[in-house]
């Protein structure tokens, strides 16, 4: 009995020996404990282990890991986000994931412990974000899909915990298409999509045409778009700046045109899209323009009610004068558009109009005519200049004013067209009150 209790206590003073000198251990034992340990929820030596194992991973490639048996408080061990390294940044890389492989082995709860702890020491965001990748892939070759299922979401979760400007855009649209053949957790989708949105103007037109959901009679997934654009809206820790949503904005106008000939895409789902950003997210409003066009040509049975909300979105001042004649022009859209496109074109008119005359009028001012006089020989060589300037101006003007003649033109049909309806409308109104009344004196009184 004494014995055997003596050889217990043995065996557990050479194990907590063991652990003490755990920062001793070759890298091939410690990824051959936590092998061993991985079904353990919580335990000691797997911290230890963990905690030896990643005062190990700025290691270079070059040297062995295996024959390391340097101490675990070594300076030379960290790599943190403030390391400065004067090699080439692909000879950081290289050197900064001779790991990814070795830990690819570990369980997803292992990974999520692994990762938990090189945040905790502010290992690279980088370098943790392109592991996380690498592991998704290397386990999804042999995995089942209850294991698929489990790696996604560990990959998910642990990425939503790392500064978003480390991860690549890219990356995190392809493993969304991988989440759409898997039934993963609201919550981890959701933590996806937040990432995506938060860097939407990274993304390309190719990437948002994510396939609309099974059973969805649209084309493409707009509610996924318009949740991306949230997610982005709201910024999250990042201050969003103009240069950023303008890049949305051109985005947006691409993905629209694209979506706009799809003819189960309803003008709810639509409206949504075009007036999901803020003005400010266009300099030019041509783009949401030409896909409006494209929309109302396909959706030729909307009402007008329903083409005047889309039309609300157009910012008719950002419209080019080419844009706004061929809307005053365009059967499409309804009439009260394109008086609002007329007038809009009216008032650029005008204003251009208004500047050339002041400017006529301050070359042609008797003060400027003494100082012009005074100043004759001096600027007897800039005349050819001025002289063909005036010139363009002339031109110009000649051309605004064709179209200011053709867009009045445009208005007196219109106004015709209203009146005769007006007119149509009084005439159909008194029939009707004439029938209402020899209908009301024919009937017989059942009263007497």
């Amino acid at each position: 009995m004494n014995n055997s209790v003596s050889g217990n206590r043995n065996l557990i003073e050479k194990t907590m020996k063991s652990i003490e000198e755990i920062s001793y251990w070759t890298w091939s034992d410690l990824l051959a404990t936590l092998k061993h340990c991985q079904d353990l929820q919580s335990s000691g030596i797997v911290e230890r282990c963990l905690d030896s194992l990643v005062g190990r991973l700025a290691i270079p490639s070059e040297a062995s890991p295996c024959a390391s048996t340097s101490s675990l408080d070594s300076p030379g061990f960290w790599l943190s986000c403030d390391t400065k390294s004067t090699k080439s940044l692909k000879d950081g890389f290289s050197q900064a994931t001779w790991w990814f492989e070795d830990l690819s082995i570990l369980s997803p709860d292992m990974i999520e412990m692994l990762i938990k702890s090189m945040v905790s020491r502010k290992y690279n965001h980088v370098i943790i974000g392109r592991f996380l990748f690498h592991y998704q892939k290397s386990k999804f070759y042999t995995a089942s899909p209850d294991e698929k299922h489990q790696v996604l979401e560990t990959v998910i979760d642990m990425l939503y915990t790392l500064d978003t400007n480390s991860i690549s855009c890219k990356s995190l649209f392809r493993i969304y298409r991988v989440v759409l053949n898997l039934n993963i957790s609201k919550n981890s989708r959701n933590k996806l999509e937040c990432m995506i949105g938060s860097q939407l103007d990274q993304a390309t037109l190719d990437n948002l045409l994510i396939p609309s959901p099974y059973g969805a009679s649209y084309l493409y997934d707009v509610n996924l778009v318009l949740r991306f654009l949230k997610a982005f809206l709201c910024g999250g820790d990042q201050q969003v700046s103009p240069m950023r949503i303008k890049k949305v904005g051109s985005l947006m106008d691409m993905y629209i045109a694209e979506v706009a000939p799809d003819p189960c895409l309803k003008s709810s789902k639509f409206l949504a899209l075009v007036v999901a950003l803020p003005d400010s997210a266009r300099d030019s409003s041509n783009g949401l323009y030409h896909a409006i066009d494209i929309y109302l040509e396909v959706h030729a049975g909307l009402s007008d009610e329903e083409k005047m909300k889309i039309c609300c979105a157009l910012n008719y001042e950002k419209l080019s004068t080419e844009a706004g004649i061929h809307l005053s022009q365009n059967a499409k859209f309804p009439s009260k558009s394109a008086v609002q496109a007329l007038i809009s074109q009216q008032l650029k008119l005008k204003n251009l109009l208004q500047g050339t005359n002041n400017t006529k009028l301050y070359t042609n001012s008797p003060c400027n005519f003494i100082e012009t006089k005074g100043k004759a020989k001096k600027d007897e060589a800039c005349e050819p200049t001025l002289y063909s300037e005036r010139l363009d101006i002339s031109v110009d003007n000649e051309k605004l004013r064709e179209h200011l003649q053709g867009m009045q033109c445009r208005v007196m049909e219109l106004e015709k067209v209203c009146k005769k309806m007006q007119s149509e409308m009084a005439k159909i109104m008194k029939s009707k009150a004439a029938a209402h009344s020899s209908s009301a004196r024919s009937l017989p009184r059942l009263c007497s």
